[in-house]
């Protein structure tokens, strides 16, 4: 599976045309769908899941999935809110599930660069901060990445995540003071 690294934006009106020519059974309106939400999907995924082959499994099994519920898609919220929800779903139970195979061995300093939009910092910083975040319980380090990595807003990872607003602050609040702590030593240096 090839993840496209930059898409067009899909106008959500384009966007309601595209999901009712989905349902109908037109594979290239699929694609175009897939080809404008993949490259978040994956970038979100592969932060959660930390490994290139985890997060393109996972991001096929979001569109899987997506397009297998498409007909449920009520418009409530975006598609792809509707869609980063299942990607999270799927990378967390995907993660429980290997964690019962194998320990989590990928470092997130060895992602692929297309992946981390920022190589700024000092690289033992950027080490220390990537290793203190992989080293987070999975609730902080979802926050921490789709709230200061990835930019979403309180009110979509509520959403996305199926908690209240005000448990998304909490949580990003109580991941950066546990990343203040680890980081404490590096910062006197």
């Amino acid at each position: 599976m090839q993840v496209a690294l930059r898409a067009e934006p899909v106008l959500q009106k384009d966007e309601r045309r595209l999901i009712a020519l989905v349902l109908a059974g037109d594979r290239a309106a699929g694609r175009e769908l897939y080809d404008a939400h993949a490259p978040r999907v994956y970038r979100l995924v592969f932060r959660l899941a930390g490994d290139e082959d985890l997060a393109k499994d996972f991001t096929q099994e979001t569109f899987i999935r997506a397009f297998g519920r498409l007909h449920e898609f009520r418009g409530d919220a975006a598609l792809g809110t509707w869609l980063h929800s299942i990607a999270v779903s799927v990378a967390l139970n995907g993660m429980r599930k290997q964690r019962r195979f194998r320990q989590r061995e990928t470092d997130l300093t060895e992602a692929p660069e297309v992946a981390w939009t920022s190589n700024r910092g000092e690289p033992d910083l950027r080490a220390r901060l990537h290793s203190a975040i992989a080293e987070l319980s999975e609730i902080y380090r979802t926050v921490v990445i789709m709230h200061d990595v990835e930019g979403y807003t309180h009110g979509d990872i509520a959403r996305i995540l199926g908690i209240p607003e005000g448990t998304s602050k909490a949580r990003l609040s109580a991941a950066r003071a546990k990343l203040r702590e680890r980081l404490a030593d590096f910062m006197k240096e």
